[in-house]
């Protein structure tokens, strides 16, 4: 066992949630995507927010492809919006 494993087992077990029930793997590509795509603080942000949505029961079944998409499309849009400077302080 891994730490990742065992720190997932540990938390599982303290939050009295099942480990098989979570996929890791989608829940580290999704905050990848999220913290490459938009900003490395939104990583955890969005972590949480999906995890709220999932325990309320209103996350669609796709909730982390969907997330992901929303990501790598931030991402493509915010590249193709040239940076202007803020005139604000000037």
């Amino acid at each position: 066992m891994n730490v990742l494993e065992e720190w997932t087992a540990l938390v599982c077990r303290e939050l009295g949630i099942d480990p098989a029930r979570v996929d890791r793997t989608a829940v580290l590509d999704l905050t990848r995507d999220v913290a490459h795509g938009v900003a490395r603080p939104a990583a955890p942000l969005t972590a949480y927010l999906v995890g709220l949505a999932q325990g309320a029961g209103t996350a669609p079944p796709d909730v982390v492809e969907r997330v992901s998409r929303m990501a790598n499309d931030w991402a493509a849009a915010t590249a193709e919006t040239p940076a202007t400077p803020d005139t604000r302080d000037s």
